[in-house]
């Protein structure tokens, strides 16, 4: 049974997930980007380490239709952000990866957001080791 202690650790956490968010999403509009911009342009970049990354992964990730994450690609490569490949495989497959513009402005809040992050790491820290102490409900 969940405790009182335990139900104010639980809106301790999301406020703290809100706020970083919020800062998250004030720098992306600051930067001309929308959040779900920003977070494509994340997962484009985490995932073109491990190879290409296709429009449909790109869905995967940010949990979105297809179709919503072609328009998202079509909405960034008009700002010059990322650049569309038809997969020479498969014509039917579309690679994206970041222009130098993309990468430039994604490092721009990467770097601040992981600021943030560490700024309020502690607090976090201190939450989320309380609930590992918590017994299986």
């Amino acid at each position: 049974m969940l405790t009182q202690a335990d139900f104010e650790d639980l809106a301790r956490f999301r406020l703290a997930v809100r706020r970083y968010l919020a800062f998250a999403e004030r720098g992306a509009r600051a930067a001309g980007l929308t959040s779900q911009q920003h977070q494509a342009l994340l997962e484009i970049k985490a995932q073109s380490y491990s190879g290409v990354i296709t429009v449909g992964e790109l869905a995967k990730g940010l949990l979105l239709k297809p179709h919503s994450a072609a328009e998202l690609v079509d909405r960034l490569g008009a700002n010059d952000m990322i650049i569309r490949e038809i997969a020479p495989s498969d014509r039917r497959v579309v690679h994206v990866r970041l222009t130098s513009k993309g990468e430039s402005l994604l490092a721009q809040l990467s770097e601040r957001n992981l600021h943030e992050l560490k700024v309020i790491s502690p607090s976090i820290g201190d939450v989320l080791e309380r609930f590992e102490n918590l017994v299986d409900l």
